[in-house]
């Protein structure tokens, strides 16, 4: 029997609604056993968080250097962290973590800045250790079918990419009435330069690549705020150019009122196109050129072995962004326990990585300096 996998956590203490999604996630596959936390950067507050979670109180620290250091020193001391942190700590906090020779499992982004994301790359792949990111809509069961049907020539040469990513909580400028939430992502001392772009774009431009498997060679883009004062963009249009002469389309709004979290990705290609949205997640458009249009559901059989060892539960019971947030840990733990046996697993699912981070970082970047120049073509570089 394998061992269970012993955590840390940086961030996610009461009230945080992450932190939370990411603790049933872990558990929901009975791999990890979290053992510490650094739950708030307030002392009283993470260790009230700790003890409420079931954490021994001297495993509750108050920063997460202190749990750094205190966690090397014991024999049952944790294997890998997990970041849940406003955006401005991550670097920091995976950098040290990194260096206690700790594996990670990340938020995006990376960093609040290129260069900063670019930097703890380079430590990443040097340390001999995991680095996960946590782009959430890569674990759904469709998803990853429909990467299947593109990959397979399902659909032809792609012509065509159009996601979407719409939400409404900040319609208003709830960030001045007392919603930490929306405070902190709207400080770009605390979030970075980007606002709707980094926070949700960066999701809907990993949905496209990881489903197109293309990568974008330059870009346009048009970042606004909806909201009078707001100091970072609430919507984002951004054109997109591929290498194989496809173009794609990106909007990321958090003012669109009427959409909860409406994520949604099309792929139209020389012989058919697919279509997915994240609010009806069981179920995959396919329509091949010249034929009817048909629904794929999750759970069905013939889907094949990725998509279906993504499945938890039969057809017709539905499964969504928990099971999603899951399926990313149990990859991270199949190669956490590749790993500790020195194997490579080619039945380990893959999973984000620092890469996959490093080119959000490079898109978000990009993209505001598009925008800034007046809405130029720029390499994604």
């Amino acid at each position: 029997m394998k061992a269970m996998i012993r955590i840390g956590m940086v961030g996610g203490g009461e009230g945080a609604f992450i932190g939370a999604v990411h603790r049933m996630a872990a558990r929901l596959d009975g791999e990890y056993r979290l053992l510490a936390g650094a739950f708030s950067g307030d002392a009283q507050r993470s260790r009230a968080s700790g003890i409420a979670l079931g954490i021994e109180p001297a495993r509750a620290y108050a920063s997460w250097q202190a749990m750094l250091d205190g966690e090397c020193k014991r024999e049952d001391g944790i294997e890998a962290v997990v970041i849940v942190t406003p955006n401005h700590l991550h670097a920091r906090v995976a950098r040290d973590c990194l260096a206690a020779g700790l594996h990670v499992l990340c938020d995006k982004p990376l960093a609040t800045t290129l260069d900063e994301a670019n930097e703890l790359a380079r430590l990443a792949r040097v340390s001999a250790r995991l680095f996960g990111v946590t782009y959430t809509y890569s674990g759904y069961p469709l998803v990853r079918h429909a990467r299947e049907l593109v990959a397979a020539g399902e659909i032809g040469e792609i012509r065509s990419v159009q996601v979407r990513y719409a939400q409404d909580w900040l319609s208003e400028p709830v960030e001045a009435s007392g919603n930490k939430q929306a405070a902190w992502r709207c400080d770009p001392a605390q979030a970075g330069e980007g606002g709707a772009v980094a926070d949700i774009g960066t999701h809907a431009y990993h949905l496209a690549r990881y489903v197109s498997g293309l990568n974008a060679q330059s870009l346009l883009a048009d970042l606004t705020h909806a909201v009078p004062g707001r100091k970072v963009d609430d919507n984002a249009h951004v054109l997109l150019r591929y290498a194989n002469g496809a173009r794609g389309m990106l909007w990321a709004s958090q003012t669109a009122p009427g959409n909860a979290n409406n994520l949604e990705l099309a792929i139209y290609g020389s012989r058919g196109g697919l279509n997915w949205r994240q609010e009806t997640p069981d179920a995959l458009w396919f329509a091949p050129l010249g034929d009817s249009p048909r629904v794929i559901r999750r759970g069905d059989v013939r889907l094949g072995a990725v998509a279906n060892k993504a499945t938890r539960v039969p057809m017709g019971h539905p499964e969504g962004y928990l099971e999603a947030f899951a399926n990313l840990y149990a990859d991270f733990a199949a190669a956490i326990h590749a790993h500790r046996t020195g194997e490579c697993g080619p039945d380990v699912s893959p999973f984000p990585t620092i890469e996959d981070g490093l080119d959000g970082m490079r898109f978000v970047r990009t993209a505001l300096a598009s925008s800034r120049a007046g809405g130029v073509w720029l390499p994604l570089c």
